[in-house]
């Protein structure tokens, strides 16, 4: 079971929503939303969610998409739990508020895993940040939701200068990101911080945000490879022939769905929580991997630091000041509030990459 024990399960009820562009919803007392269903995280959301007998609206932007849906489809519900599929495009400010009109809460996932891009406006920055008011917005005219979880970032705590070694905490912000430097940084700190001075005028909405790292664990769909889990995929495929020396802050995919849910409820209203169980030098991931399935040989030689920031001038996804910051130094984060206030016990990282290799295998993604 996924995010907690499951009772009495039942073949999962669905049913999938192509919503004219004028209706509204039915009203739908109880309903927990959750925005970008079919994500890594989203997805995981959903099923734990349905393990507690809780009923859903799921939301995706194209549920004739078997790699969207099918897995959505597929989770187990317990009695009293139902799931509905619906899309939804985060940039529609109309089909927002259809998603949103008759739930009592919303967890707000949904957003762009890209962390540079030549169009990083259009690209990065604006679904997360036209997109989080367009949720904002269609909770106000809802008159129903009575709280809201939002999928906030490390990258929206970690500023652009910090020293190796160096313990953040919640107290710190991305301020520093530029669209140039750190568009994906600005994006997630800009989102946060829209969702933070819009609950400031409420009164009767409770928020928190969720602030997860690098998040490994099992995925649902081959989809889901396509953000954290895509430098694993590196070592599979072995696209490279050796690691860059780069410590990864490391959470449990069902962990970081755990803490959303738990948000629901506990936790302080405002409260912003990192949830990071622990860090892995790449070379040390790449080891655990070879050691659990030798046959995969995945690359373990560190390169050194000079070499890998020659390396990082012709990759299409980072950039030499990137790689300046990152490579060769160690970031922890202070993830007790999330202990103390949420209750929340880690999976260890070993295990959270290691449980991510045998969906991969057994679907023949990779």
């Amino acid at each position: 079971p996924i995010g907690g024990p499951q009772t009495s399960l039942a073949p999962a009820k669905t049913k999938t929503s192509r919503w004219p562009r004028n209706s509204m919803v039915a009203d739908s007392s109880g309903t927990v939303l959750v925005t970008g269903a079919s994500g890594y995280i989203g997805s995981h959301i959903v099923a734990n969610l349905l393990s507690r007998g809780l009923s859903v609206r799921a939301t995706v932007r194209d549920s004739s998409d078997p790699e969207r849906v099918s897995h959505l489809e597929s989770l187990s519900v317990s009695d009293g739990g139902s799931l509905e599929i619906v899309e939804m495009d985060l940039l529609d400010s109309e089909s927002v508020q259809r998603a949103v009109a008759g739930c009592d809460s919303v967890i707000h996932t949904a957003a762009v895993v890209v962390l540079k891009s030549k169009r990083a406006q259009e690209k990065i920055v604006d679904p997360s940040v036209v997109g989080t008011r367009n949720v904002l917005d269609a909770i106000d005219a809802s008159g129903t939701v009575r709280c809201l979880v939002h999928t906030s970032s490390t990258a929206a705590i970690r500023p652009s200068s910090w020293k190796d070694g160096q313990t953040l905490t919640t107290d710190t912000w991305a301020d520093d990101a530029t669209i140039e430097e750190n568009p994906y940084g600005l994006a997630k700190y800009s989102a946060e911080r829209l969702v933070r001075d819009w609950h400031s005028t409420k009164d009767g909405v409770r928020m928190v945000t969720i602030n997860p790292c690098v998040v490994l664990g099992p995925p649902l769909s081959k989809r889901h490879l396509e953000g954290s889990p895509s430098f694993l995929m590196m070592l599979l495929r072995r696209e490279i022939p050796f690691v860059i020396p780069m410590h990864i802050s490391i959470v449990d995919v069902r962990d970081v769905a755990e803490a959303h849910v738990r948000a629901l409820t506990k936790g302080e209203d405002a409260g912003r929580y990192l949830v990071v169980s622990g860090q892995m030098w790449w070379k040390e991931i790449a080891r655990a991997i070879n050691s659990d399935n030798p046959s995969l040989r995945v690359p373990t030689r560190q390169i050194p630091y000079l070499l890998s920031l020659v390396v990082s001038v012709f990759h299409p996804k980072v950039s030499l000041s990137w790689a300046r910051m990152h490579l060769g130094k160690r970031l922890f984060w202070d993830a007790s509030p999330a202990e103390r206030d949420l209750g929340m016990k880690w999976k260890d990282p070993r295990e959270s990459v290691l449980e991510t290799i045998p969906p991969i295998l057994e679907n023949g993604w990779k």
